[in-house]
């Protein structure tokens, strides 16, 4: 989410002549990277940066592999189901237990486990979707262990953004009519099932996507008689165990009016790679992973423009779907497509695509106005909000905008709803929820103040929803982007500088993405105010 502080810097690395490492052994013999690749896994995969490189990942002559200090396998690209074959050692992608660290006293019991004790839900196809796009893949990718902390790349007590189970769970529940009231599920969906759901549930079909309706969730005379509305909450970068836990202690209670007339997933939604913010909001929003909408991260590198891009960030944020891909469409636009008409909104939320009303064709009207960024002097004072924990606000500078963004969305969401004929389908993204969870952790008072904002101002559109009698005809779904887990502040390192001292020629971007022999490419000319991801 867009803060103040965050910057993206381009860190790079210098060719010195001789210093180029050679190939790491625990690669195998049947690995075949190309040569700078080679070089950088070998400088990665050592095992004095075990604790901050979780694996590394790559393709090269038909093979997605993965690797790290204590072995590494590979994956036919054609197959990305297929049984992983291990060259070397302990596969790194092993377990891809879906439900690992669920519910939160497991997690809890294994904070933020090592390699060898944790989960990569569906590695295979979730990596080889970043390699996917023609011009802005990298050729290598470093996933961070699950604890390390980076506070001077910009990192936070509380982390996404990695393969694992923990940073990938987002929160997923269905509620209302169309969708069958079965309480918690011990099961799993991924992100890029949301936009043909959200699509089916309000009667438009969203064919040619990498998602799955989840049709078994929705009841089943819904194609006949569709929910009259439908409305998606995204709750950025909650933390799926806790939010439910604290559902079942009554501390969410507007969480739990939805959950009493729905259902939740205890395993959630899974995320795209990397679980950061942009890449997710789109994959929900489309259906498709990275690979094909084209927002790889939320800053990566174009090798066809030449130019680091930055999708998550206060001053280019309303101008996200401009990175889009040919051929990708938002759920606004597949139910604009399918019921000519109906009015569709969307809140807070950069990929606005098709959307009849949205708060970024609004910036982007304004930025004529006062330029772009100068959303600020429009947000709402925080003075006196009933919705927003103020001792948060008074602590954290972005607790404190971003509460002021999500008091914005509510007042956008009241007047939506408040007369007339509500919008066919709306979309309300809620930001301070990761602000809350990159602040303190997931399980800390802020993480948690920030979800009991989060209720609150539900509460507030829940009630008016029901004030207007159209409780019965609404279906709402609640989920977020990613997870969140916590770092250890003893976790610290830099696998930059343990490149750059091997004399490794590349650029990381995102803090994980490697463009090799990209050392010399344009650096952005000023400072970019970026976003929490």
């Amino acid at each position: 989410m867009p803060s103040s502080e965050r910057t993206y810097a381009v860190r790079t690395g210098s060719v010195q002549p001789g210093a180029v490492p050679s190939p790491s052994e625990a690669l195998g013999p049947a690995s075949s990277p190309r040569a700078g690749q080679a070089a950088a896994v070998a400088v990665l995969t050592a095992p004095d940066l075990a604790h901050i490189v979780d694996l590394v990942a790559w393709v090269a002559d038909g093979w997605l592999h993965v690797a790290n200090a204590a072995g590494s396998a590979r994956l036919p690209v054609t197959a990305p189901q297929d049984a992983w074959q291990v060259l070397a050692g302990r596969n790194p992608v092993g377990r891809q237990d879906p439900l690992h660290g669920v519910p939160r006293a497991t997690a809890l019991a294994d904070p933020s486990p090592p390699n060898e004790r944790n989960s990569y839900p569906l590695a295979g196809p979730r990596l080889l979707s970043v390699f996917a796009d023609p011009t802005r893949s990298p050729d290598l990718v470093v996933v961070h262990t699950a604890g390390h902390y980076w506070p001077d790349r910009g990192g936070h007590l509380g982390e996404h953004g990695s393969l694992d189970a923990g940073q990938s769970r987002a929160p997923l529940l269905f509620s209302g009519a169309g969708v069958r009231a079965r309480g918690l599920l011990a099961r799993h969906a991924r992100v890029v099932d949301l936009a043909p759901t959200l699509a089916a549930l309000a009667g438009a079909p969203m064919p040619d996507v990498e998602g799955t309706p989840l049709a078994e969730l929705l009841e089943a005379e819904l194609s006949a008689a569709p929910p009259r509305h439908v409305v998606g909450l995204l709750w950025d970068g909650t933390n799926c165990s806790d939010l439910l836990e604290l559902v079942s202690e009554g501390e969410l209670p507007n969480v739990a009016r939805l959950l009493g007339r729905g259902c939740a997933l205890t395993g959630g939604a899974i995320a795209e790679f990397p679980s950061v913010t942009l890449t997710n909001h789109t994959s929900a929003l489309t259906g498709v992973g990275p690979g094909r909408h084209g927002i790889l991260n939320n800053v990566y590198f174009d090798r066809a423009s030449g130019e680091q891009v930055v999708t998550n960030e206060v001053r280019v944020w309303h101008k996200a779907c401009d990175q889009l891909r040919p051929g990708v469409r938002t759920v606004f636009e597949a139910i604009g497509a399918a019921r000519p008409g109906a009015m569709t909104a969307c809140v807070n939320e950069p990929i606005d695509r098709g959307a009849t009303y949205s708060t970024f064709e609004l910036v982007r009207a304004m930025e004529s106005l006062d330029g772009p960024g100068g959303i600020a002097d429009h947000l709402p004072a925080d003075d006196g909000d009933p919705h927003t924990s103020h001792e948060w606000t008074a602590a954290d500078s972005d607790y404190a905008w971003s509460s002021r963004v999500d008091a914005l969305g509510l007042r956008q969401m009241l007047d939506l709803w408040a007369t007339g004929e509500p919008p066919a389908f709306t979309w309300w993204n809620t930001t301070a929820t990761d602000t809350g969870h990159h602040g303190g952790g997931p399980y800390s008072p802020q993480s948690r103040a920030s979800m009991l904002d989060a209720d609150r101002r539900l509460g507030a559109f829940l009630d008016l929803v029901e004030a207007r009698g159209l409780t019965e005809q609404t279906a709402v779904v609640l989920t977020a982007d990613h997870g969140s887990e916590a770092a250890r502040t003893s976790c610290l390192g830099d696998w930059d500088e343990a490149l750059r001292a091997a004399g490794i020629d590349f650029r990381d971007e995102g803090y994980g993405f490697l463009y090799l022999g990209e050392a010399a490419g344009p650096l952005p000319p000023e400072p970019r105010r970026s976003a929490e991801g």
